[in-house]
């Protein structure tokens, strides 16, 4: 079984910032990446930010210079800087993990529960 807690998330004042975190836990055998999803009310799931196992971020335009994403791979982590946060940034903040629970089985999508981030205008 695979687990993916989020924490981090809240209410702020736009212009301020939020650090979001998300650490798997459970049976894997290797993750090839990690990311951060948004959904807000009657909007459709979006991209954030994703990070490989070696590195490599893709970032959605709309938040390229405000959030940083980076991981810890030891701790199976994956974490999010979110700064100059605006009212167009809230949103439910799903952690997001590609990875195989096993040496021949196939890559498969994972998915936290979820992080309210509110900010006020």
């Amino acid at each position: 079984q695979v687990q993916l807690v989020e924490s981090g998330g809240g209410l702020v004042q736009a212009g301020g910032s939020l650090r979001l975190s998300c650490a798997a836990s459970g049976s894997i055998f290797s993750i090839r990446s990690m990311g951060w999803y948004r959904q807000a009310p009657g909007k459709q799931r979006e991209l954030v930010a994703t990070i490989t196992s070696g590195g490599s971020t893709n970032y959605a335009d709309s938040v390229k210079g405000r959030f940083t994403i980076s991981s810890d791979n030891a701790k199976r982590s994956v974490y999010l800087q979110m700064n100059s946060l605006n009212a167009e940034d809230t949103a439910v903040y799903y952690c997001n993990a590609v990875l195989t629970i096993a040496t021949m089985a196939p890559q498969r999508v994972y998915w936290g529960q979820g992080t309210q981030v509110t900010v006020s205008s």
